[in-house]
């Protein structure tokens, strides 16, 4: 049986670029702001030994929510947001690399699986140092510690400062791993 839907290819220089970066961003930003909370409960369950903090997803919700408000649950979103640049990235690597490819090999194949793994390599690059200080930053609760490295608190002593947080956990990190802990797993 043949298929003879003619399905049309858009190509990198068909796009308007200003509407793909501009809508590309947004929709993706609305999209961490609904499931960021679930990924912050969801790396406090993975790094909490046993139960002993929370005793499932709910719990650990209901307790963020007490002990920190709807800010809690949002602890590192704003670190974290500076990925949505690698997503970018990743796509342009991608088109501007297949473009280029395309000038020794006219294989589909060839030119997906060198784009792909240039645009991956661009956007990981960029991912991972954020992602490590992010969950680092997901970690930090009011006067105990959760992850490797904790910020320091406020003077008066009443738990974590509001800004400087990042900086703290990009110093700790530097100070125990160097560079290299950026890139961690």
């Amino acid at each position: 049986m043949e298929d003879k839907r003619n399905i049309q290819i858009i190509e990198w220089e068909h796009l308007d670029k200003k509407n793909f970066y501009v809508f590309g961003v947004a929709m993706t930003m609305m999209i961490r702001v609904s499931a960021y909370p679930f990924t912050l409960i969801r790396t406090r369950l993975q790094v909490q030994k046993g139960r002993s903090l929370y005793h499932g997803t709910f719990d650990a919700f209901i307790k963020i929510l007490q002990a920190d408000g709807v800010t809690g649950l949002y602890r590192g979103f704003l670190v974290n947001t500076f990925t949505l640049i690698s997503g970018q990235c990743y796509v342009t690597t991608y088109e501007l690399t297949r473009k280029f490819v395309a000038d020794y090999s006219q294989s589909n194949t060839v030119k997906s699986l060198v784009a792909g793994g240039s645009a991956s390599l661009v956007a990981q690059s960029i991912t991972v140092p954020i992602d490590v200080v992010s969950q680092q930053l997901m970690m930090q609760r009011k006067g105990e510690k959760m992850g490797r490295f904790q910020v320091r608190g406020s003077p008066e002593g009443h738990g974590v400062v509001a800004f400087g947080q990042t900086k703290d956990i990009i110093r700790q990190i530097l100070r125990a791993d160097g560079l290299g802990g950026f890139y961690r797993g």
